[in-house]
């Protein structure tokens, strides 16, 4: 009985794999690394194929580690990062590096080679933005097919299919052209409420009038939990799994994550609308529903049926938060390079200072997180981190003091979001978190103190990967659809109250917050 699933999550560093069974058990997993090239200042890249190797590979341990037969295996399901693949029209690799004649045909999610293309289409005011939060961002695909065309038109004209990642996945996996809903409307511009779909007077705008034609790009998108195919015998043999299995429509990695943290609320729309998804690792984005289309300007959305159907999703998010510790780690006298080991005791050394010291702990320090922009709410790419405060201290607790203060200012970055989100009507009380940050005691108690919202950590820390399997299981018809699904895979979690002694320190951490806001924004217009 094939009453498996695998799920595939793509990330930024490496591919990893899980098998999942019908109640949403992990019983294997399997991760590989794969390669990125930065070239230059705002350039990363990936290999299609390195990232087709590392995916093969991730499945065929956890399958080994599960102990599952390939013919129990129903379905595969791919989640990842919104990176830019580019073919030939042969389907061979075709390169998008400035520095020409090299392997890598993917233009990473994180690439901000076309903030220029991206403030353009925010000039042009079209209809399209008011579902993208009223600005273009340079990490979506629209900007970055600008920059391609005009800045490497022999690889332009050579292109015959363009995929985000996830598509990649399927397509590799079953020779399907079928794109995903998720991916299309949630970086594409694709509009899946309208027919058609595609804008083509925006497309014309913004220089890219042969799009459709060039990419290999159809008029229709599958669902979330739809079958795109069968794997080919190429794909089976690669993966170690069989002919038979089913691989379903792809989905953007947060998205899925989204799902695997909120999956038990997929049939009750009233208690969805007051849940929020913070899935938090290299960078951080959360994700709210909603039955009805609310305002999102400085998010990204609304976009109609990207995870749930007939339901709206709204995506904010922080650029840069586990990578903007890993830079001040890395960046202090007193750091190094960060592993897993060294923010661990990172983390001792502040409760144990925190104890000793009190509330008044490196106060005087404070950070803006936007070292990498600022995605949500301010929506401004160009945006540059703050630190205000610092002393002449080199020593490893100084390193501490400057990590405790750079968390808080990623929390209370996540209160920004949560206040604007309030303002546009939506009334969220819940944080699920997901990802990287659930090991970091400091971030975790940081979330909910700051916001004043009750956090939910997930029983099983695999809610990516748990989100994707609830959409495979859906595409074999293991579970009849995604509420059923959720309901029977959901793991539940574990929940933290906010703190409310804390909410006056919390409160006057916000005002200068803000305060540090207006003062860069004086800065940057003197003459």
């Amino acid at each position: 009985m094939r009453d498996h699933v695998v799920a595939v999550d793509v990330g930024t560093g490496s591919a990893r794999a899980g098998l999942f069974d019908s109640r949403g058990r992990l019983l294997g997993k399997g991760e590989h690394p794969i390669l990125m090239n930065r070239p230059r200042e705002n350039h990363a890249e990936h290999n299609s194929e390195n990232i087709w190797a590392a995916v093969c590979a991730a499945v065929r341990d956890a399958r080994s580690v599960a102990g599952v037969d390939a013919s129990a295996v129903g379905a595969i399901g791919f989640d990842a990062t919104c990176s830019l693949v580019v073919r030939d029209t042969q389907g061979q690799p075709i390169s998008v590096s400035s520095e020409g004649g090299t392997h890598f045909d993917t233009i990473v999610w994180l690439d901000h080679r076309a903030l220029r293309e991206a403030d353009f289409c925010t000039t042009t005011e079209h209809g399209v933005l008011e579902y993208s939060g009223h600005f273009m961002s340079p990490e979506m695909e629209m900007p970055k097919l600008m920059w391609l065309k005009k800045n490497l038109p022999h690889t332009w004209e050579k292109s015959g299919y363009f995929f985000d990642l996830a598509d990649f996945m399927t397509w590799k996996s079953t020779g399907s052209l079928a794109r995903s809903r998720c991916t299309l409307t949630a970086k594409w511009n694709y509009l899946a409420h309208r027919k058609p779909g595609w804008q083509a007077d925006f497309l014309e705008l913004i220089g890219l009038p042969d799009l459709k034609v060039r990419g290999n790009l159809p008029e229709e998108t599958a669902p979330v939990g739809s079958s795109v195919g069968t794997l080919t015998a190429e794909a089976a043999e690669a993966l170690g799994l069989d002919q038979s299995c089913h691989v379903s429509a792809g989905m953007i990695d947060a998205y899925a994550g989204a799902l695997g943290a909120l999956g038990g609320y997929a049939g009750d729309s009233a208690g969805l609308e007051r849940q929020l998804a913070l899935i938090a690792g290299t960078s951080s984005c959360i994700v709210a529903f909603s039955k009805e289309r609310k305002r999102s300007t400085g998010m990204w959305g609304p976009y109609y049926e990207a995870v749930f159907p007939d339901t709206w999703l709204v995506e904010a998010g922080q650029s840069a938060t586990g990578a903007l510790l890993d830079h001040i780690v890395r960046m202090h006298a007193a750091g190094g390079e960060p592993n897993a080991a060294l923010h661990e005791r990172i983390v001792a050394r502040i409760a144990e200072l925190r104890a000793a010291e009190g509330d008044g702990f490196a106060s005087r320090i404070h950070v803006l997180p936007d070292f990498h922009g600022n995605r949500s709410p301010l929506a401004d790419p160009h945006g540059v981190g703050v630190i205000s405060g610092m002393t002449l201290d080199t020593s490893f607790d100084g390193l501490c003091r400057l990590y405790w203060r750079t968390s808080v200012g990623i929390a209370l970055g996540i209160r920004h979001i949560l206040e604007k989100m309030h303002e546009y009507g939506y009334r969220p009380d819940t944080l699920h978190v997901a990802g990287g940050h659930v090991k970091n005691a400091v971030l975790m108690e940081l979330y909910s103190d700051v916001t004043g919202c009750k956090v939910i950590v997930p029983a099983m820390n695999e809610a990516v990967l748990l989100g994707t399997a609830i959409a495979a299981s859906v595409s074999c018809g293991l579970h009849a659809d995604i509420a059923a699904a959720g309901a029977a895979m959901y793991p539940g979690g574990h929940e933290r109250l906010p703190d409310e002694s804390k909410k006056a320190i919390y409160d006057r951490d916000y005002r200068r917050f803000l305060a540090m806001y207006r003062h860069r924004a004086e800065l940057e217009k003197m003459d």
